[in-house]
């Protein structure tokens, strides 16, 4: 065997130690999928409703605009 790590009184192995680190490093990257989901738009502080359904309809509009583009 090779060297290895004490730890807490245990003996650790530098491939376990890794694997471990690598795992956390992962875990703690990733974006949490249990979370609330984000809005995808910004909220419309709109004075009126007539305002908020025009601003509703330009940005459907535009996204269906650009969806066909791409």
């Amino acid at each position: 065997m090779g060297a290895a790590y004490q730890i807490l009184g245990k003996s650790v192995q530098p491939h376990v130690l890794s694997l471990a680190t690598l795992g956390l490093v992962a875990f703690v990257a990733m974006p949490k999928p249990w979370g609330p989901a984000k809005p995808t738009t910004p909220a419309i502080n709109a004075s009126s409703k007539e305002e908020e359904k025009f601003v509703q309809d330009f940005l459907a509009k535009h996204l269906e605009k650009s969806a066909e583009k791409h």
